[in-house]
């Protein structure tokens, strides 16, 4: 594993769980949001999207989190392995309803330099909305992550499926045990 992106729906923990397989792994950590979201809310041109991950893909060693699904031929051209964080859909709601009532409450800027913070109005009534986007989101993205896995034009790429956080706590352990991951010095 050399080339990795985690997927999930919005709310799985795939970032969380993302930083946590890339300090494993002694390798960068590559998060697509950072590179799509401007300043105040303001979205990248997919031309400048495709730019910037194709230059933050071309190391060797990199984990990458995010799903982005236009940007497959940029991502999965050189990715080895999918980790697909698919928790059930009343844990992944709950992660990602905590989620931003910590960040509405803390005011914290989620990105560096772009004053973006949730708010509960964003949060929670808008179309915007982060929990609408993941009860949009989550079947769809389960149902296409299974076709993706039975595809032949992805036969080349190790999938694997983490359905429970203790299944993501096993994995991650089994990686820093390994003693083919080269430790941070």
């Amino acid at each position: 594993m050399r080339r990795i992106n985690v997927v999930g729906t919005s709310g799985s923990g795939k970032s969380t769980f993302s930083r946590q397989l890339a300090l494993a792994l002694n390798c960068p950590h590559i998060e697509m949001d950072r590179l799509y979201w401007k300043k105040n809310w303001q979205g990248t041109s997919d031309e400048e999207l495709f730019k910037k991950l194709s230059d933050a893909l071309s190391a060797e060693h990199w984990v990458l989190d995010g799903n982005y699904n236009r940007t497959r031929a940029v991502k999965w051209k050189d990715v080895d392995t999918i980790v697909w964080v698919d928790y059930s859909f009343l844990r992944t709601l709950f992660q990602a309803t905590t989620r931003a009532f910590q960040r509405c409450v803390s005011g914290k800027e989620i990105w560096p330099n772009t004053n973006n913070v949730e708010t509960f109005s964003r949060s929670l009534f808008s179309r915007d909305s982060i929990l609408l986007w993941t009860l949009k989101t989550y079947h769809s993205n389960r149902q296409r992550y299974m076709e993706d896995m039975a595809n032949e034009e992805y036969q080349h790429i190790r999938f694997i499926r983490l359905s429970s956080p203790r299944m993501a706590q096993e994995f991650l352990q089994q990686i820093s045990e390994s003693p083919d991951v080269k430790k941070p010095a």
